[in-house]
């Protein structure tokens, strides 16, 4: 059986890995949500169950059934089987991971912990990208914890593979995060 890992975050980005075998997906009873965890400095995205809500990302397959690269990527997730959860185009079933913190290693994100704009820009590039402006937007509609504190460190990225947005990208970013904080009456980036 073919290996394939499903993403909902960074790795909708295809410039931020080499993955062969991408597809558009959707990954049925999760919802993504902003998350700290004392692995990391600051929030990232997660997966939790949740039987109301699907998100759309990308599946990719594993050359060789090879974790070892992936699973170094993503050092502070769990690996989950996803098989019987992902709906793909490929004719084939296939063996199907998502990577979760779990529960217990997660905490709300913090003023030390924030929301950082260079991955929040990874994650909507990779969106529009492959699923437009409506599916850029879903991804802020199916994501939790957006009252979290954001760092705009656009100048300085610390996200380690910060990607360059067009004009359109990063005003497309801004507007929606701009409606999600509005919605919350919280404030923007710090």
């Amino acid at each position: 059986m073919d290996t394939y890992f499903f993403g909902y975050g960074s790795l909708v980005n295809r410039a931020t890995h080499s993955y062969p075998g991408a597809h558009p997906a959707r990954l049925n009873g999760w919802r993504r949500v902003w998350r700290h965890t004392t692995l990391r400095d600051v929030a990232f995205l997660t997966v939790r169950p949740d039987p109301t809500t699907a998100i759309d990302g990308l599946i990719a397959e594993l050359p060789n059934q090879d974790w070892a690269a992936l699973d170094a990527r993503e050092w502070a997730y769990d690996r989950l089987d996803a098989r019987g959860a992902v709906d793909h185009p490929l004719p084939t079933e296939l063996d199907i991971a998502v990577y979760a913190v779990p529960d217990h290693a997660q905490s709300p994100p913090s003023d030390r912990h924030p929301i950082i704009m260079s991955y929040l820009d990874v994650v909507v590039q990779g969106y529009l990208r492959e699923f437009g402006a409506d599916g850029a937007t879903a991804f802020f509609d199916t994501t939790d914890g957006w009252d979290a504190p954001i760092l705009n460190d656009r100048a300085e990225p610390r996200y380690p593979r910060a990607q360059e947005l067009t004009a359109s990208e990063t005003a497309f970013v801004d507007d929606a995060l701009a409606t999600v904080l509005e919605q919350l009456d919280q404030p923007g980036a710090l």
